[in-house]
């Protein structure tokens, strides 16, 4: 498959949801403005970090990968499993590949992207973490780099999602999506980059001054993603899984995608965020993954944070 990137930049925005679309951000508006964008992606279910950021960067759903914020917190990613992470398929192809991991919420690195496997990574709170992750694009020009923000889920956590101040924090955080952005400039590597702004759930206002998400209402299942680059296409994306991401990936790095399996490998690449008659159609999962009908239900559980 012919490589379309050399580089490509993912920022999770924890806890987001689609309220970017509420919020003041005009750095992410000028970034997405010729670019793909949605803000009715659909999150995994059950509506909880481990289980959505896994499904991201394994390509399979919690059914399959069966991550939870417990087990990834507690134990590494085996570097055996069926289902790799993106990174372990880049290293697999790409073997002197510059691959980068930054979150604040270290479990993503330590129990979902295998060990020893040449992945550079650090860990601080999202304002501290962000001037390192900039430095380290200007300095390695990475192929792949996966970064997580989470001051704003717990900024929904704390007040509500939805609230004025959940939204104050994703405001906040659109300025450190830019400095990322502009240090990929500074690099002079952001033609040959796909950059990608994704969240992995949304959550609840119950007006009781905190939030919570794990159930299945639309304000945490609707999440948003935006992708710009050279080949991305001006549309509002209609349909998509958040476990697309990896699909998106692999597609763009010129890495095969893996064959669609109902019991395996659920991501694909949504219809329309690329020009490429060769892309398959694409499927309806929501059968396979309890998340059928695409309408609220009453919340259910909910993480801590």
């Amino acid at each position: 498959m012919l490589k379309k990137y050399s580089h490509i930049i993912v920022v999770g925005i924890d806890g987001a949801g689609a309220f970017i679309k509420d919020a003041d951000t005009p750095h992410f508006d000028r970034i997405f403005s010729n670019g793909a964008v949605t803000y009715t992606a659909l999150a995994s279910n059950p509506t909880i970090s481990a289980e959505c950021w896994g499904s991201m960067l394994l390509g399979v759903g919690p059914e399959v990968h069966g991550l939870t914020n417990a087990i990834v917190s507690s134990q590494p990613y085996p570097t055996d499993s069926p289902f790799p992470s993106l990174f372990r398929r880049i290293r697999e192809k790409m073997p002197d590949a510059e691959l980068g991991s930054y979150c604040d919420w270290n479990p993503i690195t330590a129990g979902i992207v295998e060990e020893n496997i040449g992945v550079s990574h650090d860990t601080a709170r999202d304002d501290e973490l962000t001037p390192v992750i900039c430095s380290y694009i200007r300095e390695k020009k990475p192929v792949f780099l996966f970064v997580q923000m989470d001051s704003v889920d717990g900024a929904g956590h704390r007040n509500g999602y939805g609230t004025p101040a959940h939204l104050k924090r994703i405001g906040e955080v659109d300025g450190l999506v830019n400095d990322i952005y502009t240090a990929a400039g500074e690099a002079g590597i952001l033609d040959e980059t796909l950059f990608i702004v994704i969240a992995d759930h949304g959550g609840t206002n119950p007006g009781t001054g905190s939030g919570s998400h794990g159930g299945w209402t639309d304000g945490e299942k609707l999440v948003t993603f935006a992708a710009a680059g050279k080949t991305v296409n001006r549309i509002s994306v209609e349909e998509m899984n958040i476990r697309d991401l990896a699909a998106i990936v692999l597609y763009a790095l010129g890495i095969d995608v893996p064959s669609f399996d109902e019991v395996g490998w659920t991501s694909q690449i949504p219809a329309g965020i690329f020009f490429d008659p060769d892309i398959p159609a694409y499927r309806d999962i929501s059968h396979l993954t309890g998340a059928a009908p695409r309408i609220s239900q009453i919340p259910h559980t909910s993480e801590l944070i």
